[in-house]
Parts: C-alpha cells; sequence; structure tokens
C-alpha cells in the first residue's frame, strides 16, 4: 500500500515555510503551492513575493498566485491536479468549493491550542494576556473561520524571556512536526474525523479568547495598567507590529517611540506615564503601580538601538520629552 499522498500546499509568510520544508522532505508529494500574489513593497514599490513562493521557486515546485480563489481557471487547474488533500499554513480563507475539492478534505495548521485563540494573531494575544503555554493545533477546514474538527495538537511552554518572535520560530518548527505528523495519520487510509471544537469548549474553565487581527492603534501603550501588563504587551509585539508610546518636548513637537524590550522594576514608582532617565544609561517610564525599564526602542526615523546608545545621541531629559498618556 503507498502511503504518500498528493498535496497542495497554501501558505504566504515566512511562518508557513517550516511546514511546507517538511512535507518536501516527507514521504508525500507537494503537486503545486498556492500562495499569495507578488505585492509592492518598499520605497521603490518594487514587486515583492511571498516567503512562500520564494522556496517553492528554489525547489523547482509549481506556483499559482490567484488573485480571487473562485475564480474558474484556479479551480479547474486543482481539478486537474486532484490532490488527495489540501494543507493550509497562514493563508486566505477558502471558499467552500476550493476545501472541499480534495478526496481527504482540507486541513489546516494553526499557531494556538484551539479552540483558544482562533483568528489571525495568536501568537501576540497568547503573550499579551500573559499565558504560560501554548502550541499548535492541526484541524479539518470547514465554512467557519478555525473552527474544523482537531486532529492533532502539541503543546509549547511560554518563557518569561519570550516575546511574539521567539515563540514564533519555536511553534513554527513544532507546527511543521505536527504537521507531517497529521498528514501520516490520514495516508493511512483511515483518516479520523478530528475531535469537534464544541466538545472541548463544553468542558473549559474558562472563557474564549479571541486573537483578532492587530493595527496600528491597537498597538499604544496604555501607562495605566499595571507593570506585569504592559510588559507582556510589548513582548507580545516584539519585534512586530510592534508596541508603541508618543513622546511630546516642551516646545510641543511630538515624535512615535517604538518600545521592544522592558522589564518590572518593583523599587521604582513613579506615577503612570511620567518618565525617568538616571545615571544617563536608563530609562524607566511609569505605569498603574510601579515601573518599567525600557531596555530597548526606536525612535521615529531612527533605528532600534539599546536605551543607553539612544541616550547617548538624543537630549531627553534637555529638551524636556515627556510620555503622552
Amino acid at each position: 500500500m503507498d502511503n504518500s499522498l498528493s498535496i497542495v500546499f497554501m501558505g504566504t509568510p515566512e511562518f508557513a515555510v517550516a511546514s511546507l520544508d517538511s512535507l518536501v522532505n516527507s514521504r508525500h508529494k507537494v503537486v503545486a503551492v498556492v500562495t499569495a500574489p507578488d505585492r509592492p513593497a518598499s520605497r521603490g514599490l518594487k514587486l515583492q513575493q511571498s516567503a512562500v513562493k520564494g522556496y517553492a521557486l528554489k525547489n523547482n515546485l509549481p506556483v499559482l498566485q490567484p488573485e480571487k480563489l473562485k475564480d474558474e481557471s484556479f479551480i479547474n487547474t486543482l481539478k486537474e491536479l486532484n490532490p488527495d488533500l489540501i494543507v493550509v499554513v497562514a493563508f486566505r480563507m477558502l471558499p467552500e468549493v476550493v476545501w472541499r475539492l480534495p478526496k481527504y478534505g482540507t486541513i489546516n495548521l494553526h499557531a494556538s491550542l484551539l479552540p483558544q485563540y482562533r483568528g489571525a494573531a495568536p501568537i501576540n494575544w497568547a503573550i499579551i494576556n500573559g499565558e504560560k503555554r501554548t502550541g499548535v493545533t492541526t484541524f479539518f477546514i470547514n465554512e467557519h473561520i478555525d473552527m474544523g474538527n482537531i486532529l492533532g495538537f502539541e503543546t509549547e511552554d511560554i518563557r518569561e524571556d519570550d516575546n511574539a518572535g521567539t515563540l514564533h520560530d519555536k511553534l513554527m518548527k513544532k507546527g511543521a512536526a505536527q504537521l507531517v505528523e497529521t498528514i501520516d495519520t490520514i495516508a493511512t487510509g483511515y483518516p479520523p474525523d478530528g475531535m469537534a471544537q464544541d466538545r472541548i469548549l463544553a468542558n473549559m474553565q474558562s472563557t474564549l479568547k479571541p486573537s483578532p487581527k492587530i493595527f496600528k492603534q491597537d498597538c499604544r501603550i496604555n501607562w495605566n495598567k499595571p507593570a506585569e501588563q504592559v510588559r507582556n504587551f510589548i513582548r507580545g509585539l516584539s519585534p512586530y507590529p510592534a508596541a508603541w508610546t508618543e513622546i511630546e518636548n516642551k516646545e510641543g513637537k511630538k515624535l512615535s517611540m517604538k518600545i521592544y524590550s522592558s522589564v518590572v522594576t518593583p523599587d521604582v514608582k513613579l506615577p503612570a506615564g511620567e518618565m525617568l532617565v538616571k545615571d544617563g544609561i536608563h530609562i524607566y517610564i511609569g505605569c498603574a503601580d510601579g515601573a518599567l525599564e525600557i531596555e530597548k526602542l526606536q525612535l521615529e526615523g531612527k533605528k532600534t538601538m539599546p536605551v543607553a546608545d539612544f541616550l547617548r545621541g538624543f537630549r531627553l531629559e534637555e529638551e524636556g520629552w515627556k510620555v503622552i498618556i
């Protein structure tokens, strides 16, 4: 019995590349890769391809880049490929005509322990909310976003020094392994039905936590919250899209300042939003119950740098810069 499946892989960002690589190096055959169309990027608006497309081209995999997933020619191409399975990792919502097409259906890899953190930004929100554990989940796609029957999962501890970037990389690798394990099970010819998420929800001891897409305004720091919550907010958005605050000098000039790393300082007490520079190498900003020491930041129009380097070139105290809350 041939235990290999023909697979159409759908994904776009770097997170999906590890999964695609694991499939390419498995016993299964990736017959095509579907990814986002090239988009203008950077100052010159030069067309930029997705990370998944870059990998696919280097490995001589056929690439499809439909603008519309209901396009007749795209659907006909999928039918001609006749995949046993469609595998989705960090891609768009699929129309039913696509996800119902393969013999074994369509599965998705999601970077959380479903049903918690359904949505576009599960890694960010898990850290923002101060979770101690997260993971990856494989599940069948259905008509509802991130709500299909669960096939498998793997947990991952969130360390105190993790941020969105480090957790992304760990879940990317763990997810790739979990995905191949799930596909190997399906390839036995007796694919599992999976566990309904409603059954899991019925046994949960906590409320459902969503993970909606994060926009720039969502990243503004609220210094009126407790220091630990603000610290989690900063690391949950680091290095991208980055938490930010606004500062203003005594002449009324305002600048945006992104903060990438901080530490709670119980011995320093400041009113919420008040900024203190100490010894020319430390910056503290007050929160509801104490203060944070800022470790790494980026001023509008400047490079990211440690605070000590920033203070050598920016007259924070002399020009009377204050945080706007």
